[in-house]
Parts: C-alpha cells; sequence; structure tokens
C-alpha cells in the first residue's frame, strides 16, 4: 500500500489517495476538497479510484463527494451518517456558511464490513463519538481515523450526534487494541501512531 494526502478545503482537512504500489486500483478516504488534484494524481500515477470511503458526515470531509460520483466513482459512508450527505444542519455547512448543495451514497457500511480494491484490503471500524456514524479505516499497517483521533487529541463532540463518552469507548475498545506501530491517519493535522497516542495522548488517563 502505498498513500498521498492532500490538505485541502477552508477547515484543511486531510484527503488520501490510497493505491496498490505498483499501479492497478485506488481509493479515497474523505472527499473535503480538491477533487481536480487527487483526480489528476491518480492519473499521473497510472491507478483507478474505484471508491470514496467518507469516515464521517461533516461538511469538511464529503464537499467534494458529488464531484466523485459524477466522475463515475462510488462514494461509500457509514449507515447511521448516511443523511448527512443531505441534512445540512447536521452536516454543519449550513453554519459555516457553506453552500452545498447534498450528494448521495452509492453504498453504506458497518462496523466490520470489508472492501477489496485490487491488492487492497480495508476493514471498517465503527468508531461512534464524534458523529455517531463516524467510522476508521485499517489498510495494512494504517489507520485512517478521521475525527476520531488525532496526534495529541480526540474528535470534538459538542457537534449534533457527538458524544465524548461514546468517542472515548470507541477509542478504547476499538483504537487501543490495535499494535503500537500502526500508523494513525488522521482528518486533519499530522500522522502519529497508536503506540505514541497510548504513551502520550493526555485524554487517554480517561480510559485507565
Amino acid at each position: 500500500m502505498k498513500y498521498e494526502v492532500f490538505t485541502v478545503g477552508a477547515l484543511d482537512s486531510n484527503t488520501y489517495l490510497v493505491y496498490e504500489e505498483k499501479g492497478g486500483e485506488a481509493f479515497v478516504v474523505d472527499a473535503g476538497g480538491g477533487f481536480e488534484e487527487v483526480t489528476e494524481r491518480a492519473n499521473s500515477l497510472g491507478v483507478k479510484i474505484s471508491a470514496v470511503l467518507l469516515t464521517h458526515g461533516h461538511f469538511d470531509h464529503i464537499l467534494d463527494a458529488e464531484k466523485y460520483r459524477a466522475a463515475g466513482i462510488r462514494v461509500g459512508i457509514s449507515a447511521r451518517d448516511e443523511y448527512m450527505l443531505t441534512h445540512h444542519r447536521d452536516n454543519l455547512a449550513r453554519y459555516m456558511g457553506f453552500k452545498f448543495g447534498g450528494a448521495a451514497a452509492d453504498l453504506t457500511f458497518s462496523d466490520g464490513d470489508v472492501f477489496t480494491f485490487g491488492n487492497l484490503t480495508v476493514k471498517v471500524i465503527s468508531t461512534p463519538g464524534h458523529t455517531a456514524g463516524s467510522c476508521c479505516f485499517l489498510c495494512d499497517n494504517a489507520c485512517f481515523s478521521g475525527d476520531t483521533l488525532f496526534n495529541g487529541s480526540v474528535g470534538r463532540t459538542d457537534f449534533p450526534t457527538g458524544d465524548h463518552d461514546t468517542l472515548m469507548r470507541s477509542i478504547k475498545e476499538k483504537l487501543m487494541t490495535l499494535s503500537d506501530d500502526v500508523i494513525v491517519l488522521p482528518g486533519h493535522d499530522e500522522p502519529t501512531t497508536i503506540g505514541n497516542e497510548r504513551a502520550y495522548n493526555p485524554y487517554f488517563g480517561e480510559l485507565c
């Protein structure tokens, strides 16, 4: 597995292009912007984007979803967050002054679902808390954590469907069971590892 990160949009969200090392299929994690840049890079690499997997339904992670669909690329989101693709209040677009015409999902998923793109296998890990339907994606030794877990922090829970206790339980039961060397690729800011967060994340005192 190889990946490239594109920091996009007004809130500097991370979009990831994930692809096979020797060409072939690829998938994208989150679609907060940068459609043209991401697809042009995929073309230059000679890889075909088969799907976009959304970690959750907030506007800064879904704004370009419909552009991918218009290009014939499937868009997937958790069943619990699917409504956010068109619900302007809960996806926060209206509150942030963005005009967002909405999108649709070609597929929905839940905890434990597995997708295969060429030689890449992606496992869905349901991690509610930031939103009710927040998910992470595990591919090889990398965990795409969306807004659930950050380098030195955790996701906000003061938005619609967020809940702090649920978030911390998700991290403890789903992410802290992963190996220390698993790379964490978050929805904002810099990457980290499970081991680093286990040792230094100040929120993790709550998990003891």
